[in-house]
């Protein structure tokens, strides 16, 4: 019975659930951290491609990268920032033993064939996308929206992403049919801008004073997550109070009529 159990992987490793005909946004990173940028580029996704559902996919530690907290800290972080019922958040990427956005996505085709997923990624990565490995195939796997950051808008147009599958850029006008076409099929969306990025941030946590060892700058940044987590419980409590405050008006209203 303990073999058994020993060998299910962890809640933040399973893959996530999707019904048929869902329509599901991919955002792809380390999220190190995950800041409120990425929760305005989901929401706004959300929106503007009419999604049922934006998937975080946080990445195993890059070995080639400084060291990352571990994924299970950075996804409690990430979950903390999202604060939202479509919004969910994943590590699934790291029991599958492949770092390759190209894996992952014929992984989730294979599993949910009748599900729309469409690949989330800023206009920064769009300038240096063919550098991804199989990129030209990943065009063509899975319909990509490409949110707009500080300064990219005019270099992800012109990148040579942009202008390898200029044919099937979609006005951003047409967004909300995005997730149902046929690949390749991409947009550029517009949208208030944010200066907030996870290279900013850990540039941030790294600038310590001189003297301040490794093993106290790991705890400052343990009690940075614990900060996280405490603001997300209290808004959670916040909201659980709004919820029973307005059932208690509608019951209220309910009985005048």
């Amino acid at each position: 019975m303990g073999k058994k159990d020993s060998k299910r992987p962890a809640q933040h490793l399973k893959v996530p659930m999707a019904a048929p005909s869902m329509r599901i946004g991919l955002l792809g990173g380390s999220f190190n951290p995950a800041h409120a940028a990425h929760r305005q580029v989901s929401l706004a996704a959300l929106k503007r491609l009419r999604l049922d559902q934006v998937w975080w996919l946080v990445s195993a530690s890059n070995p080639l990268k400084a060291k990352a907290p571990d994924l299970e800290t950075r996804i409690a972080v990430a979950r903390a920032v999202a604060h939202h019922p479509k919004i969910v958040v994943t590590g699934f990427e790291a029991s599958r033993g492949s770092a390759y956005t190209v894996d992952t996505i014929r992984f989730l085709k294979r599993r949910y064939p009748s599900v729309n997923f469409v690949w989330l990624m800023g206009a920064d990565n769009l300038v240096s996308f063919h550098r991804w490995r199989a990129w030209e195939t990943l065009f063509r796997l899975m319909p990509i929206a490409v949110l707009d950051r500080p300064g990219y808008r005019l270099k992800a147009r012109a990148s040579r992403a942009a202008q390898r599958f200029a044919s099937a850029a979609l006005d951003e006008t047409d967004a909300p049919g995005l997730p149902g076409m046929e690949p390749p099929a991409w947009t550029l969306l517009t949208l208030p801008l944010s200066s907030l990025s996870s290279t900013r941030l850990r540039g941030a946590k790294s600038a310590t004073p001189a003297g301040v060892t490794p093993r106290r700058a790991a705890k400052a940044a343990k009690k940075e997550v614990k900060k996280v987590l405490k603001a997300a419980k209290r808004r959670g409590k916040k909201d659980a109070k709004q919820a029973k405050r307005d059932a208690k008006a509608t019951t209220k209203s309910k009985k005048k009529t």
